[in-house]
């Protein structure tokens, strides 16, 4: 093809190392793509709002139904509830790995602190046989929880409001690689 063709092969062999060099930089935060236009902010905002609007309960369901969108989850199943031991959603990947998922629906003023990080951390593997644990919330997370969570051996996922959106609107999970 590529002496049939060589001014298409050559065109389409640079575009392929433009945009994988672009996804590269993306990811590891060289690059910022432009902020989101206002319409679709205002419907992630919107989303959000939905949320915060939900019982603890129905916030729990919602993330597992949010979970089972991804295809590498195999079953997604609502344990929390009172001594649930920090943990309200269970994933079954398709590569083996449990996820424990914590949820916290909070209003935007009340921040996850590094009580929630000591209590996730401390049953997720041992008790719960989970490979990874994830904690997703409304709000966000205070400094210190922010600090004990980065001086874990293996830190949770973290997933503020602001990531949630971007999960909802089709963003990647936050166990993905």
């Amino acid at each position: 093809m590529f002496r049939a063709y060589p001014v298409t092969t050559g065109v389409l062999a640079a575009v392929a190392v433009t945009v994988t060099l672009v996804h590269r930089l993306v990811r590891t935060g060289r690059l910022r793509l432009p902020a989101l236009p206002a319409a679709v902010r205002a419907d992630v905002t919107h989303s959000i709002a939905a949320y915060q609007h939900m019982t603890g309960t129905q916030f729990e369901h919602a993330v597992a139904d949010l979970a089972r969108r991804d295809p590498a989850v195999r079953a997604a199943t609502v344990s929390g509830g009172a001594n649930d031991r920090a943990l309200d959603v269970l994933l079954h990947l398709t590569d083996g790995r449990r996820i424990a998922i914590q949820c916290k629906r909070y209003a935007p003023s009340n921040r996850v602190g590094a009580p929630v990080i000591y209590a996730v951390n401390g049953t997720y593997r041992a008790y719960h046989r989970c490979d990874q644990a994830v904690i997703v919330t409304t709000s966000t997370f205070t400094p210190a929880a922010q600090r004990a969570n980065a001086d874990l051996d293996h830190p949770l996922r973290l997933v503020d409001g602001r990531a949630l959106s971007r999960w909802v609107c089709g963003g990647r999970p936050p166990w993905g690689v």
